[in-house]
């Protein structure tokens, strides 16, 4: 394993220097799944919820988030989205929702850390919409599935 980068030689945390680097096009893909009681499980899966529709929601919080991302995460370069695409799947059998995210850019770092705040975002905006019914949602599983672009090329979960 390489060393961790977001720390200079003295030990003190720095944003890294990515000028040198050169641009190409960068995809990260991230999941996570939100478990609930079946009752909750069903106002989302058929559109019941008082407050509305809860996945459309979480899909615009997670694109929301993804763009402020550098704003959460103090050493994270601010980032020119080219895009970011979400994906619901309904889990009947678990009473569970799962989320993928896909980010896009072409720049000179990673999107790693957008897709996985847009998970985490996306996610904790159906527990926000769906507390009132079920307090005992269960986020989990949130990680990195792929990465691609840059000098360290692609990898896969």
């Amino acid at each position: 394993m390489s060393e961790l980068t977001h720390f200079d030689s003295q030990g003190q945390a720095h944003m890294v220097d990515v000028g040198a680097k050169s641009e190409s096009r960068r995809r990260a893909v991230a999941e996570g799944v939100i478990r609930m009681l079946p009752a909750t499980f069903a106002l989302i899966r058929d559109g019941g919820h008082q407050k509305g529709d809860v996945l459309g929601i979480a899909r615009i919080a997670a694109i929301m988030a993804s763009k402020r991302t550098a704003d959460l995460i103090p050493l994270c370069h601010p980032i020119a989205l080219t895009r970011v695409g979400t994906e619901f799947t309904l889990l009947d059998a678990e009473s569970a929702v799962r989320l993928e995210v896909t980010a896009e850019t072409v720049g000179r770092t990673g999107v790693e850390m957008e897709a996985l705040t847009a998970v985490n975002v996306g996610l904790l905006t159906i527990y926000d919409m769906c507390k009132a019914v079920d307090r005992g949602m269960e986020i989990t599983g949130v990680r990195l599935l792929e990465k691609e672009g840059g000098k360290s090329g692609h990898w896969k979960a």
